[in-house]
């Protein structure tokens, strides 16, 4: 019994460490670069798709977060989040689409922002956290932790998450969202690059004239 309870004191302290990387982390963040490869997996069909690209986010303060994704493989698209909105531009047919999120803006930052910044101490606030153990991905020593929405609505997207985070300067270098239907998408951040000379240009969409644009929403 002492051994067990021990056991369970370790993994607490380890789990405290963890989140106050990430608290130090947050500390001054105001954005980043990386390559980007997101893997989507479908459980009805246990196929996945592959694509990959860069991600570039800026955060000029707390609550206000710009992020542009730029995809070149296997068909060049950009995806932008921005004050509740998100365009998508397809390049191939010259269209932009514009969504309002609405309530779903914050589901995407919740999204986004795991270990981008987000401090520890507010992860522990919005979740029920377990930490699974130190793993390394593509060369950097993790902590792998498990995430679960305390959220109600926030669960009907995602059941849970795992994240694993670098123990040398508490930044995401990969994350798993899992949904209720089984399905998940899988992020593998590289080249990872924080506080690099960015602001709110480098994030926004560059479209070119006579780009058609669509509101699916309407």
């Amino acid at each position: 019994m002492a051994a067990l309870l021990l056991g369970a004191s370790a993994q607490a302290n380890t789990l405290e460490e963890a989140l106050a990387r990430m608290d130090k982390a947050a500390v001054g963040f105001r954005g980043l670069t990386a390559s980007l490869s997101k893997t989507s997996y479908t459980a009805l069909i246990k196929e996945s798709t592959v694509e990959s690209g860069t991600m570039t986010l800026f955060r000029p303060k707390p609550r206000d977060m710009r992020v542009l994704i730029e995809f070149n493989k296997p068909e060049a698209h950009a995806v932008g989040f921005q004050n509740k909105k998100a365009q998508i531009y397809m390049p191939k047919a010259n269209v932009v689409q514009e969504y309002d999120l609405g309530k779903q803006s914050s589901l995407v930052d919740q999204f986004l922002l795991l270990g981008f910044g987000t401090p520890g101490s507010e992860i522990k606030k919005s979740y029920a956290v377990k930490y699974l153990g130190t793993e390394t991905v593509n060369g950097v020593k993790s902590d792998h932790l498990d995430l679960v929405p305390n959220s109600e609505e926030a669960r009907k997207a995602f059941r849970h998450f795992e994240v694993w985070v670098s123990q040398a300067d508490g930044v995401t270098v990969q994350m798993k969202a899992h949904q209720p239907s089984n399905d998940y998408v899988l992020f593998v951040y590289t080249d990872i690059k924080v506080n690099p000379p960015i602001n709110d240009e480098s994030v926004r969409l560059k479209l070119p004239k006579g780009v058609k644009k669509e509101t699916p929403q309407k």
